[in-house]
């Protein structure tokens, strides 16, 4: 009885998921090759690192401010080799913006293009972030961030279902040992019918990146439901909920924000003080944001606390008019939660290990699709299976009653 209830448990789970773990596992395909991506399909924008010592933060602001007076700027990210990524948005006393991102040349802030992000592409510029929108909320707001985090919460729960299912039947009688029984479930069966075939891909492959899977739906859910994440894993490990998951809190200082200057000054002094007290090491600078909404401003370096391949996210938050720290975001090593979940974060993005380990999420990706696929076409032959029997059942005829004698 249990393990047929696990059946129908991952049968309609799999059917809810397969729509968006296509599209989940297609756009992450494309995604763990961003940058490459990016740079062949806009090399305007991205053109690549050159060698020349970088403008600081807040003299990239001011050139954006210059180029575009029309709009405010909002985030100032220097990760991209060879281009400044300048977040703007509208000012109150001129609503409409063709654009919402600037980029620069972080040599001598010349500007290389401006972008819409958002809503269908209808530049080749935007054919990239129109996949991260996919990827992360199927372009939809909140409403598709919700419906992939749900995705996620039930991918994270059929994974350990699928797993108990590869096991063998515990009623079985059998001299064989239990490994024995249990090594067709890791076999392909490629000489065998195209049904047995889609059925052998679909319960092998998952068995053998069953843990990656784990991985990757675990992290989907700290993205997309970031409360329930915090709460889980405060259970068993020191995790504080990162600043963009809390509710607002708008500010109650009547001063006006520090300029761009002081915030970048203020941002590396306490930045320094926060290396000092925790012994690690910044490297390279790499954004200042400026929350509007919350009265904050981000420093984000990159220091010998974050594993990644490429950029970094050690961070301090600060308040934007007295400068007070209000928060220290180190990727590992200072709370167990937040090394953890540096982990998941890194291998999701497939930003460790270098170019064999993308090549290996951007496999990944279509392996997912591809249990989904397979598991869409399983149950489909599975129910054409159960309809003819009860057509066949239906249309015999009834045997002749006994007549006593």
């Amino acid at each position: 009885m249990t393990r047929a209830l696990f059946v129908w448990l991952h049968r309609w789970t799999g059917l809810l998921m397969a729509a968006f773990l296509i599209i989940v596992g297609l756009t992450g395909s494309l995604l763990a090759f961003w940058g490459e991506l990016n740079h062949w399909l806009t090399p305007e924008l991205f053109p690549g690192p050159r060698a020349g010592i970088a403008l600081d933060a807040a003299t990239l602001a001011r050139r954006a401010e210059a180029l575009a007076p029309q709009a405010r700027v909002d985030t100032i990210f220097l990760g991209y080799p060879g281009a400044v990524v300048v977040g703007v948005s509208p000012r109150l006393s001129d609503p409409t913006l063709p654009f919402n991102q600037l980029f620069l040349d972080p040599l001598d802030g010349h500007e290389l293009g401006r972008r819409k992000v958002g809503g269908l592409p209808v530049h080749v510029d935007q054919i990239m972030p129109f996949v991260y929108q996919l990827h992360m909320y199927l372009a939809l707001g909140s409403i598709g961030e919700w419906i992939l985090g749900a995705v996620a919460l039930l991918w994270t729960l059929d994974c350990f279902v699928g797993f108990y299912l590869t096991l063998p039947a515990g009623g079985e009688r059998s001299r064989k040992s239990f490994l024995a029984r249990w090594k067709s479930s890791w076999l392909v069966k490629f000489k065998s019918s195209f049904y047995r075939v889609n059925f052998d891909l679909h319960r092998a492959a998952g068995l053998w990146i069953w843990a990656i899977l784990v991985v990757f739906a675990w992290s989907s859910v700290s993205f997309k439901l970031p409360n329930f994440y915090t709460r889980a894993t405060q259970l068993v490990l020191d995790y504080e909920t990162p600043v963009w998951a809390q509710a607002r809190t708008p500010p109650n200082d009547a001063r006006a924000p520090m300029e761009w200057e002081a915030a970048q000054a203020t941002g590396e002094r306490l930045m320094e003080e926060q290396a000092r007290r925790h012994s690690f090491a910044i490297e390279r600078p790499l954004a200042l944001y400026h929350m509007h909404g919350r009265g904050l401003y981000e420093y984000r370096v990159r220091s010998s606390r974050d594993i990644g391949d490429k950029a970094g996210s050690t961070s301090i938050l600060f308040d934007s008019r007295s400068g007070e720290l209000k928060a220290l975001k180190l990727p590992t090593g200072h709370r167990s939660g937040m090394t953890l979940t540096t982990w998941l974060v890194e291998l999701h993005t497939a930003n460790l290990f270098g170019f064999p380990y993308r090549l290996f999420v951007c496999a990944m990706g279509l392996v997912v699709a591809m249990l989904s696929v397979t598991g869409v076409y399983i149950w489909w032959k599975k129910r054409v299976a159960r309809l003819a029997h009860a057509r066949r059942t239906a249309a015999r005829p009834a045997p002749a009653e006994r007549t006593p004698a």
